[in-house]
């Protein structure tokens, strides 16, 4: 199975209302990001077991780990969960950039150093996420 019907499967697989709002962020970061890489990650590790809720990630770039090491991944992913909606925006160094930039002005969600999570996309500013999202991107292009 290919990435987009991975995608396509999960976005399908959501409850309804939470479906209609993952689809509609996908579309709309597809339109922000026209030319991404697309990812889809199932949340397994490499033995089966479930260790994160699935993603959708879009763009790529390159992880430095602690050791050195290197991997590719993506810049932004979404996700659903139990709350609600997770947005992740991997990648920018200064953990205090984007509660401090976007957390007073986003609307009703918890912004962390990567993470910011919403229970509905009416509760927050769609236009604040895309600039977030493009910031991200911007930091880690």
């Amino acid at each position: 199975m290919d990435v987009q019907e991975q995608i396509k499967n999960y976005i399908d697989s959501q409850p309804e209302l939470k479906r209609v709002d993952i689809e509609m962020l996908h579309k709309r970061i597809l339109k922000l990001l026209p030319r991404c890489k697309l990812w889809f990650l199932d949340g397994k590790d490499d033995k089966g077991k479930i260790v994160t809720n699935p993603n959708i990630g879009y763009g790529t770039q390159r992880i430095r780990y602690a050791d050195e090491k290197t991997k590719e991944f993506y810049q932004v992913g979404i996700s659903g969960n139990t709350s609600g909606i997770s947005v992740y925006i991997m990648g920018i160094v200064d953990k205090k950039y984007l509660p401090e930039t976007y957390g007073k002005t986003i609307g009703k969600a918890s912004v962390t150093g990567y993470c910011i999570k919403f229970k509905v996309l009416k509760d927050i500013e769609i236009d604040i996420l895309e600039e977030a999202i493009l910031d991200g991107v911007k930091q880690t292009t």
